[in-house]
C-alpha cells in the first residue's frame, strides 16, 4: 500500500499577519492572480494595488484579458462582516468594475445570500463572486493556497432575463448560438488548451490570451460566407505593438498556418489584427463539423504560438519606421 500523507489546515495569520502588508501583496502576484482567475474562470491582469476610490482603497483592481473590463477584489483574511459588503459596493460603483470578487477566511450565512441576491437582480454582465480562502499542507510540507467559491453569478437565468427584457431572437440571432454553442461543446469535448468562452446570440466570441489589449476572435458572416479567425489588438499603444509582432515575428507567426494570414495595421481604425479566413456557409449546419474544426486548430495554433510572444511584448522593442501612420504595412 503507498505511504500518504496527512493533509493539514493551516491558519491564515501563519502564512499573512496583516492583510493590506501581507496577503494584498500576494494576491497580486502574477502566479497567485492566475491562480484566482482559474477558479473563477476569467483570465486577470493586475492593473493596480490600494486603488483609491474617494476617501476609500480598493484592494486590488484587474483587468479581465478578454474584454478588457474592470475586475475588482477585495480581500477579507476574518470572518464576513457588513463594513467590507458595503465597500465592496461603494469600490465597485465609484470604479465602475462588472465583476466584483469578495475574498474571506469564512463567509457568514447571510453575506453569502447577499451576494446571490446581488447576482439574482442585476443585469447579464454583472458579476458577484464570493470565495473562502484557505491553506492547505500534507505533513511538513510548505502550506499550498485553495480558493473555495461559495457564490458565484448564474449565468443562465442572467441570459433568460435579458433575453425576455430584450424580447425574442430574430433567427440569425438563434443561428448564431446554436453555432457558438455546437462550437464550445466542440472544444471542451475534445480538449484544448484555450479557455473556452460561453456562446452568444452573435457572429464572434472572444478568446481571452493572457493580456489586456490582446484578444483571440472567431467571427461568422453569413452575408460574406466565411468564418474568421483574429487576434485583435487595441489600446493606445496597439500601433507600436503591431510593429513589433510585424518586425520581430512575422515569419514566425505565418509558418505556423498552411494559409498565410492577413496583416492589417489599420492606423485609421481603433483595432489592428492578424486574420485567418476560411470560406464556407456557417448557415449550412450539415457542415458545421468541419468548419467547427478549422476553427478550433486556427485558435489553438494562434493562441500557442502568440501566447508567450504577447506577454513578453516591451514597448522598449518599438523602432519608429518611416513607413509609420501611412497604413502600408501589411
Amino acid at each position: 500500500m503507498a505511504d500518504l500523507g496527512k493533509l493539514v489546515k493551516v491558519d491564515l495569520r501563519e502564512a499573512w499577519r496583516n492583510e493590506a502588508g501581507d496577503f494584498t501583496p500576494w494576491l497580486a502576484q502574477e502566479e497567485n492572480i492566475k491562480l484566482l482567475g482559474e477558479t473563477i474562470a476569467i483570465d486577470l491582469e493586475v492593473e493596480t494595488q490600494e486603488q483609491e476610490v474617494g476617501p476609500f482603497r480598493a484592494d486590488i483592481l484587474c483587468k479581465d484579458t478578454a474584454n478588457n473590463k474592470w475586475v475588482l477584489v477585495e480581500n477579507q483574511l476574518e470572518k464576513t462582516d457588513h463594513l467590507h459588503l458595503g465597500q465592496l459596493m461603494t469600490y465597485a460603483a465609484g470604479l465602475d468594475a462588472v465583476v466584483i470578487v469578495w475574498i474571506a477566511e469564512k463567509f457568514t450565512e447571510e453575506h453569502r445570500a447577499a451576494l446571490d441576491w446581488l447576482n439574482e437582480i442585476t443585469e447579464e454582465g454583472i458579476n458577484f463572486f464570493g470565495l473562502e480562502i484557505e491553506l492547505w499542507k500534507v505533513d511538513d510540507s510548505s502550506p499550498a493556497p485553495k480558493f473555495n467559491i461559495v457564490s458565484k453569478p448564474n449565468e443562465w437565468s442572467k441570459a433568460i432575463k435579458a433575453t425576455a427584457v430584450k424580447g425574442e431572437m430574430t433567427k440569425t440571432e438563434t443561428m448564431q448560438l446554436k453555432y457558438w454553442t455546437a462550437f464550445t461543446d466542440i472544444m471542451k469535448t475534445s480538449g484544448t488548451v484555450v479557455r473556452v468562452p460561453k456562446p452568444a446570440a452573435q457572429g464572434w466570441l472572444v478568446f481571452s490570451i493572457g493580456r489586456t489589449g490582446f484578444q483571440i476572435l472567431t467571427r461568422v458572416s453569413n452575408r460574406g460566407k466565411q468564418i474568421g479567425v483574429y487576434l485583435n489588438i487595441s489600446g493606445p499603444h496597439r500601433l507600436k505593438y503591431y510593429d513589433i509582432l510585424c518586425d520581430k515575428y512575422k515569419n514566425t507567426i505565418n509558418e505556423v498556418f498552411e494559409m498565410k494570414p492577413d496583416w492589417r495595421r489599420l492606423p485609421e481604425k481603433k483595432v489592428s489584427h492578424i486574420e485567418l479566413y476560411y470560406d464556407c456557409d456557417p448557415t449550412e449546419q450539415k457542415s458545421w463539423s468541419g468548419q467547427h474544426k478549422w476553427l478550433k486548430e486556427s485558435v489553438e495554433k494562434l493562441y500557442e504560438i502568440c501566447q508567450s510572444i504577447i506577454k513578453k511584448l516591451d514597448l522598449m522593442d518599438y523602432l519608429p519606421s518611416e513607413e509609420e501612420g501611412d497604413g502600408n504595412q501589411s
